[in-house]
């Protein structure tokens, strides 16, 4: 089974928007790593419904007019990623986590780099908010989009960049 894809310009660069017809699947950053997410053969539907969904709601976060979204998710990834995801969607608007603070939430305190992992391989980029994850001094670390859009993200979100606490 194929799954659909768009592409939208954005505030911080062009996002590839992938669904299938149970809901989103990916949003993948411009200069994304080929295998960061791996994705069953792709082809372009712009008139696709979750992807015109999300296309909407991602423009609405972006204009400052949107701090959640309710577009249909289909995540795809081990059990533990999901679980990682899924504690991502917890964080509020305008917040953030540290990877140990995550790892102690899905209780195991021991899998900071486990769920470090997990959150970097996070397919669902924005809506599934890992730029919402820091590290445990406070500082920005690694993330698929890089550094300055998280910043940007975290910016729009009310967060200055920097040490956050």
């Amino acid at each position: 089974m194929s799954l659909a894809y768009k592409t939208m310009e954005s505030p911080v660069g062009k996002l590839k928007l992938v669904a299938s017809d149970e809901g989103l699947v990916a949003v993948l950053w411009q200069n994304d790593r080929p295998n960061r997410v791996r994705l069953d053969e792709l082809k372009e539907n712009g008139q696709h419904p979750v992807l015109l969904e999300t296309e909407r709601q991602l423009q609405e976060y972006f204009a400052g007019k949107r701090r959640t979204f309710s577009v249909a998710l289909d995540m795809r990834g081990t059990p533990f990623q999901k679980n990682v995801w899924e504690a991502l969607l917890a964080i509020p608007f305008g917040e953030t986590r540290s990877y140990a603070q995550l790892a102690k939430r899905l209780g195991n305190p021991q899998a900071t780099r486990a769920v470090g992992a997990a959150n970097g391989r996070n397919p669902i980029s924005i809506i599934v908010p890992c730029h919402r994850v820091i590290g445990s001094s406070g500082k920005l670390t690694g993330f698929a989009g890089g550094l300055e859009t998280k910043a940007h993200l975290l910016h729009l979100e009310g967060k200055e960049s920097g040490l956050f606490h």
